[in-house]
């Protein structure tokens, strides 16, 4: 023995012991339990580990070391010694590998990214303090079906076995080996067992039969949780959740989709929850829902302005896989459409796109509607849906009824609202017109509904450039396209700025593969143009944009918008 070694391996393991002390005093205070060593037998019985008895001499990194089979009580994570009974060996393994003797392999065990140590705990703790970034070691080979890595602390071994619990009664890493479905708080995967068994029981009603459960993890996963999990990573909304994981975004939005149907009676598309909850948790989203309200308590809503044009058109790209535009319709009912025109349009539209209705009839507020009358109401409208075989459900809401309109609208795709009261010419009634201030403030394009029902397959787009006439052209293309409509183009203005104007709408429509009628009318008059158009060609639908000018410029001017909605005789698309 080298005495002036062996001293100095003494003070480097006092040194040592020191560090331990320290760190177990942090870990008392703060509560943090990140520096203790795993017991090898815990993880491996946790997380359903096999030995694969072959064993391989390599170097392995020392920080991926992250417990021991029989010594994990010996030292910290670090493997700073714990016990003072330790420092004979310690300090004989150290003065041998700062001599020229050097130090035999370790034994370890390699379970996912991260290693055991079997035999060589004291050479790991010397090796740490001497600043070594690799070490020898024969390595066997642990396989489990949920891998660890040097950051797996004790906690992480609880959410790990209760992973490996759910693998091994699902089977889902046979089923669809590429599924990873990590959570990051305990008690979680009960849910997505109670998920699947909820799932295999509505698939056994729906088939009429017995359905083998794995077959219905197999469904499930790729029906329910992979759509789901697409949606969230189209909407972004893992961004809002540092730290968290796409399944813990699964059952908050379930659970957040779930509240919302059974709030509002509607059946509530995961894609309009998500986009919600995206809004919801957006900061931006936060501010401009502040902004709004103090907008409001200084503005009347016949004067603001409302979302930008083509906001909508983004965020239903976003959210839609398809190329369903429609899948949500939002249908006021009114007393006063006794022949249920508006309900009536949107079954056509319904059955066209495979909607869902989401009738609304606002009651006054501290006024409450016989309950008589309004389960009457909502019998009438569950019958005239399910005998056209189409989905619908009617809320009842107090409040304004522009106002919960559009606070309504955000789920769904368009609105569909009877035109029992156009805005009027005079000033003071535009500001009183809860239509006008449904088409400032709504986010959704408006289809007002006269005292008519049509097929709408002979649309007229009123196109004049505007941001918001492209939006239409959008819809209109869609209507070609998708419904085969018959489509023609108006433009309003001397011939030469009209083909210009229209020039671009044909370069649009060229490029959707869609066919339409062009149309130039020379007068001063841009309404009267339209509606004589509509008369002489027998259109059945009109779109446009919205009001083009500022809000308060147009409570002024004679509006091409409240003309057409004071004289058409067919229903106006709106858009914004």
């Amino acid at each position: 023995m080298n005495n002036t070694l062996y001293y100095k391996a003494v003070q480097d393991f006092k040194r040592a012991r020191r560090k331990a002390e320290l760190q177990n005093l942090i870990s008392r205070i703060t509560g943090d339990n990140k520096k203790e060593l795993l017991s090898y037998e815990e993880a491996r019985k946790k997380l359903r580990a096999v030995e694969s008895g072959k064993t391989e001499l390599k170097e392995i990194p020392i920080d991926a070391i992250v417990g021991s089979v029989g010594r994990y009580t010996d030292f910290t994570r670090d493997f700073l010694p714990l016990k003072d009974i330790s420092e004979q060996r310690w300090a004989s393994v150290m003065e041998k590998a700062i001599s020229l003797e050097g130090l035999p392999p370790i034994h370890v065990y390699k379970l996912g990214d991260a290693y055991f140590v079997l035999d060589g705990n004291h050479r790991v703790s010397v090796a740490r303090q001497l600043g070594s970034k690799f070490v020898e070691a024969y390595v066997t080979e642990v396989t489990a079906p949920v891998p660890i890595d040097k950051n797996t602390d004790t906690n992480d071994l609880i959410l790990k076995e209760e992973y490996a619990r759910f693998l091994e009664k699902t089977n889902l890493k046979q089923i669809r080996p590429e599924a990873e479905l990590i959570l990051t708080c305990p008690g979680q995967y009960p849910i997505l067992e109670e998920h699947i068994d909820v799932h295999r029981y509505y698939m056994g009603i729906e088939q009429k039969r017995e359905i083998p459960y794995e077959e219905a993890v197999a469904h499930w996963y790729d029906h329910v949780y992979r759509p789901i999990v697409d949606t969230i990573r189209s909407q972004g909304i893992l961004r809002y959740f540092p730290g968290r994981t796409e399944t813990d975004l699964y059952i908050w939005l379930s659970k957040h989709h779930a509240e919302l149907e059974y709030s509002l009676g509607w059946n509530i598309s995961v894609e309009t929850a998500a986009v919600d909850l995206a809004e919801q948790l957006s900061p931006v989203k936060q501010t401009e829902r502040i902004t709004s309200r103090i907008i409001d308590t200084l503005l009347p809503d016949a004067i603001e302005a409302g979302p930008p044009p083509g906001k909508w058109r983004a965020e239903i790209i976003k959210a839609r896989k398809d190329d369903t535009l429609f899948r949500d319709l939002l249908v006021t009912i009114s007393k006063e459409d006794k022949n249920w025109y508006t309900l009536t349009q949107a079954i056509t539209i319904a059955k066209r796109e495979k909607s869902n209705i989401l009738g609304l009839h606002i009651v006054q507020e501290n006024r409450e509607e016989n309950k008589d009358e309004q389960e009457a109401l909502k019998e009438k409208f569950r019958e005239i849906c399910q005998s056209n075989g189409v989905q619908g459900n009617l809320r009842f809401e107090p409040g304004t009824i522009a106002r919960q309109i559009c606070e309504r609208a955000r789920f769904a795709d368009i609105i569909i609202s009877h035109l029992a009261h156009p805005p009027k010419p005079q000033p003071i009634a535009k500001l009183g017109s809860g239509f006008r201030t449904m088409i400032l403030r709504c986010p959704r394009p408006i289809l007002a509904i006269p005292s008519q029902v049509t097929e709408m397959k002979k649309p007229l787009l009123a196109y004049d450039g505007s941001p918001k006439s492209r939006e239409a052209l959008f819809i209109s293309a869609y209507f070609a396209g998708k419904w085969r409509a018959s489509l023609s183009v108006i433009t309003i203005g001397k011939r030469e700025k009209a083909e210009k104007i229209q020039a671009s709408a044909k370069d649009y429509l060229a490029r959707q593969k869609v066919k339409a009628e062009y149309i130039i009318r020379e007068t001063p008059k841009p309404a009267d143009g339209i509606l004589e158009t509509i008369d002489k060609n027998k259109h059945d639908i009109v779109l446009a944009g919205g009001y083009g000018a500022s809000p308060l410029i147009e409570t002024f001017l004679r509006s091409m918008v409240d003309q057409l909605l004071n004289q058409s005789s067919v229903p106006i698309l709106l858009c914004r």
